[in-house]
This record gives C-alpha cells, structure tokens and sequence, in this order.
C-alpha cells in the first residue's frame, strides 16, 4: 500500500463521539417532542437546491457565503437557512397545505464563513414557523415565546430571557424623527447598541445624518424599561403621532398580553426596544433569547413576524412569524461550559454478558427485554470477565446482566446495578421491572445541568 491519507476532518464541521452525539441527540429529541405538543408538522426539505431557486432572494453577504457549483448542466447551491426552502415549499405546495401551516425543521445547513470557536460552516438548526393564508392573527406571534420557554425548561434551562420588540414601533417612531429614509440602516445599528456601546451607536447615526438632536431621541427611547406593564405605558405616550407607530405598540400589547395568558413567567420575558434582528424581512415582531448567566454568548433563540414569506415565488400573500436556534452552536456552548448532563450518554440499558458457551438462552432474554421496553446490547466477544464488565463500565451502561448454567437451569437472571454494585437474580419480568425503576428516574433527568 502507498501512503496512507491523515483522517481529518474539514475546519468548521462538527464530528462528535458516540457519547456527545447521544447527548445532542436528547437534545433534539427535547425540541422535537416541544414542537409536535404544539400541533406543529415535521418537514425535510432538500439539502440542494437549484440556485435561481436559492437565491432568488439573495445577495451581499449571503452570495459570498454561499456554497455553489455547477454538475452538468445544473447550477446548484446548498441551503444556508430553512426559511428560504419553506417558502419555496409552501408556494410549490400551497394547494395542497392547510392553512395557518404549522410546521418544524431540524436540519443541516451549509454557510462559507470564516471558520472560528462557536461558529460553524455546517450546522443544524431547529426552526418551527406558522404561515397563514392571506392573514395571520397577532396571537401567533405570543403562542412561540411559550414554545422557547417550554423548550428551555424541558431542556432544563430556566435562566433565560426573551426578550420581545416590534419593528413597526421603531419604524414609526423613526418616522416621527423624520428619518424614514435610512429606517433600514437606523434598525442596523441599533441592533448593535449592546456590542458596540451607546457612544459607538451615536456616532454611526450621525454619520447616517442624524443630528445630535434625534440622536439623543433614539438613545433615550430604546432606552425605556420597566415592567411590560409600564413599558407599554411610556410607549402610549407617544401614541396618536404616527399610525405605523400606534400599530406597533397594539401589536406588542396584545403580544405580551398573550405570552402572560400562556402562563410564561413574567421573569422570562420583558420588552426590549433594542431588539431590532438585523434582517430586513422582519415587519413586526422580533424575538431574542438570551442565557442571562452567559450574555456574551448572544442570541440562544430568535426569530419574529414577516409579511410575505414567498413574495419571490408566489402572488399570493403569505405572512408568518418563526423562530430558529442554531442547535449546533447551542450544544457546542452548553457542552463547553460543562452544562450538558452524562446520563444522556448511554447506549444501552443492560449488557447481557454469557457466561456459557450456548447463546440461545441470553438471545432470547435480550429479545424479551427489548420487547419489555429495555436497550439491550450483548457482549459476544470471548474475552475475560474483567474485560467484559470493563466494557459496560466504560460505555456507563447502567446494569450487566449475567446468564451462566445456573440461570439457565432455574430459568432466571443475575443482574448487576453497576451504580450501587448490588446483585439479584431473578425472574426476567421480576429484574426488568427493578431495572425500570432505576432507570425512569435516570430518563427523567434534564439534558442540561446549571448547578
């Protein structure tokens, strides 16, 4: 043989060992599990599409990250998000869809950024959105804030909040400012007041051509806090000035009303007239998530309201409101800060060690037990018995169950608690039902572990 090639793996690609993939697996399973109690519909949509298809939106930074090549005669590109594929899947499928469309997606997406810590080139993300035919009533958009706080405390998350705007009261109060022409830019920036600083976001909205006047005005108005209560409060002061504005501000009354009546704990949820999400096809409310222990992490989950989500595909209107978390970024923080529980990390409830040379009897205990619910491996290497309960030891499998000629014999087990290290044999309902036990409190433990 030549030589032999390094195995590596490209910068920028997540490869994990079987015990972190069970851990990111429990994970996903969380929100999947989240997402269907809501009436939400699984999709799969494909990892290729053709480019004019891809891209139809596009342009700027997402053209240059793109992944795209030519096979044949095809101009193909990989998909960099699952918003856009939606669209193009609900516009190609409207006919036959009901409507409002619940649906969630995790899957892979492939962007060409610089690979750095935290920041992936391929990565899952976990979306759900709800698209409706023409209109979408304003309670959807507080129905998602209690999927992220249901998603984070199944997870066993709860230092979090969500933090909650509405891009119609910034635009309108933009307007008042009579600054209507650099809306979009004026929301750019302020989406960055907290990495850059109040002074930075001053500066850039006097370069934009704010004077110090209206500069003052912006820095003072995200500035307003308080409970929700009083927060919508301040903003009515300012109402009967703009209609855009006044519209805003009963959007994200009748949210926040909403997010209360889904019982969402008022610590886990505030206004944030901050929160402008950089992307232009956000038209009214906008959703951050952030692990308030962690802040420079950013955003753990965000997302918001959009007006027509298929305008590149379809005439027909289409407006939805959707979330996203980058579930690769989220397992790789949670997992580097120590965060992520081992007792999702086993494989297999039991291990069946033999002990006699005949395996019909531990085959078919094996099969009585996975019938009975139980993950059972059997070990089939002849090894010696240290290895064997090495083995177990080293996978974290919870119980070793030994069958020798006296097992055999008495038609009974011997089962290992390889926690506590005791021992009984018994009949296989009898030590099935004591393995159960055991181990429905196990599986009832959160993924994630704050203290």
């Amino acid at each position: 043989m030549g030589n032999k090639v390094t195995p590596r793996t490209l910068s920028g690609f997540m490869e994990l060992l079987p015990q972190d993939q069970l851990k990111f697996d429990k994970i996903a399973a969380t929100l999947k599990q989240v997402y269907a109690s809501y009436g939400f519909l699984p999709l799969d949509t494909p990892v290729l599409e053709a480019s004019e298809v891809l891209l139809a939106k596009a342009g700027g930074e997402t053209e240059q990250q793109i992944y795209r090549f030519n096979k044949g005669d095809t101009d193909l590109a990989m998909r960099f998000d699952l918003t856009v594929p939606l669209a193009k899947y609900v516009a190609k499928n409207y006919s036959s869809l009901t409507f409002p469309f619940k649906r969630w997606q995790i899957g892979k997406v492939y962007r060409g950024e610089r690979a750095q810590k935290g920041r992936f080139r391929e990565f899952y993300q976990a979306d759900i959105d709800i698209i409706g035919d023409t209109k979408l009533d304003i309670i959807n958009d507080a129905e998602l804030p209690s999927i992220i706080y249901n998603i984070f405390t199944s997870l066993g998350l709860d230092d979090f909040t969500i933090r909650i705007n509405n891009r119609k009261v910034l635009s309108g109060f933009f307007e008042m400012l009579n600054l209507s022409d650099n809306i979009t830019d004026i929301l750019r920036i302020v989406d960055k007041l907290e990495k850059i600083g109040r002074d930075a976001v001053a500066k850039e909205l006097k370069e934009l051509g704010a004077d110090a006047s209206q500069c003052q005005e912006i820095l003072d108005f995200i500035s307003i806090s308080g409970t929700t209560a009083q927060v919508i409060e301040k903003l009515r002061g300012y109402g009967g000035k703009n209609e855009t504005f006044d519209t805003g501000v009963d959007e994200l009354a009748a949210v926040t009303e909403g997010i209360a009546a889904f019982c969402v704990p008022e610590k886990n949820y505030r206004i944030d007239l901050c929160i402008a999400r950089g992307l232009d096809y956000y038209t009214g409310t906008v959703y951050e998530t952030t692990f308030n222990r962690h802040p420079e992490i950013g955003s753990i989950c965000s997302g918001g309201r959009y007006e027509n989500l298929a305008e590149y595909y379809t005439d027909k209107k289409l407006p939805g409101v959707g979330i996203s978390i980058g579930l690769t970024r989220l397992f790789y923080i949670l997992s580097a800060m120590g965060y992520l529980s081992d007792g999702a990390s086993v494989g297999a409830d039991v291990l069946i060690i033999p002990m006699t040379g005949d395996l019909s009897y531990a085959i078919g205990v094996s099969n009585t037990l996975r019938n009975m619910g139980l993950r059972v491996q059997i070990y089939f290497e002849q090894k010696k018995f240290k290895h064997k309960i090495g083995y177990a030891d080293k996978l974290g499998i919870p119980f070793a169950a030994f069958i020798g000629e006296d097992e055999i014999a008495a038609g009974k087990v011997t089962v290992k608690n390889m926690g506590t290290g005791e021992q009984v044999t018994d009949t296989l309902e009898t030590v099935a039902d004591l393995m159960k036990a055991t181990l429905s409190k196990a599986q009832s433990e959160k993924i994630i572990r704050l203290d």
